[in-house]
């Protein structure tokens, strides 16, 4: 979910911590338990939705919602209280991958999204992925980009309609007894006002993701290709490095 401004591996300059949870930077820290709870809930939002219990729809998309508040905060919490560390490098993104991942997958088994458009936006992220770790090796670190951002929102706005859109569209229906987003574009479901709205928002980020994607690998090539291509970046092997 980045491009753009790739920069330097360093550490920021310290300044003096205030209280006792900014008084030093400990492995489990907040924001990295906000990160592993949220890869704990992947499990049970994917259990919630397969097995359908009842009112499966909404405790679903309770659970995504609570997991994506996570995925805010983290983030808020490391940047303010100056309490990034190597562990929540891996843990943010990973969750993120995961509960997108879980929630879409899970989906695309309810018949609820189509399996293409999952394929695309999982396929991007493993695509990144190995983009970033390529960046890494090279001594670089990759910032978050606008596009992702909004690729993001697009895809916890998506999920959340599709998740939720059959007992609102139920319930729509059931009280107004017209089938209103057909006026608007052919779906496969007699009723399907709020899940028609989840597959344009997931048009969206769809769009989003190849946006980003092609965004993203331009960038990195721009910065990591020509040393790959005289062969002289770390990932060659041609150079000499400590420690081999």
């Amino acid at each position: 979910m980045c491009h753009g401004g790739f920069r330097a591996q360093g550490q920021p300059p310290g300044e003096k911590a205030v209280g006792w949870m900014r008084s030093r930077t400990p492995v489990m820290n907040l924001p990295n338990v906000l990160s592993l709870a949220r890869i704990l809930m992947v499990p049970v939002l994917v259990v919630v939705l397969m097995t359908k219990v009842t009112n499966h729809e909404v405790i679903g998309v309770l659970v995504f919602w609570a997991a994506s508040i996570t995925d805010a905060l983290d983030g808020y919490f490391a940047r303010r209280w100056k309490q990034v560390t190597t562990l929540g490098k891996l843990l943010d993104p990973l969750a993120d991958k995961l509960l997108v991942s879980g929630a879409l997958i899970s989906l695309v088994e309810l018949n609820l999204a189509p399996a293409w458009m999952t394929f695309i936006i999982l396929a991007r992220e493993f695509a990144v992925t190995g983009l970033r770790g390529i960046a890494s090796e090279e001594g670089l670190t990759i910032p978050a980009g606008t596009i992702g951002k909004w690729k993001m929102g697009f895809q916890v706005a998506a999920i959340s309609c599709l998740i939720l859109g059959p007992r609102l569209d139920y319930w729509l229906y059931d009280w107004t007894h017209k089938d209103i987003f057909h006026q608007f574009i052919q779906l496969n479901r007699p009723y399907s006002f709020f899940w028609g709205m989840g597959v344009l928002l997931l048009w969206g980020a769809v769009i989003l993701a190849i946006w980003s994607a092609i965004s993203y690998f331009h960038g990195f090539w721009k910065v990591v290709g020509p040393s790959i291509l005289a062969e002289d970046g770390r990932l060659t092997g041609n150079k000499d490095s400590e420690g081999h």
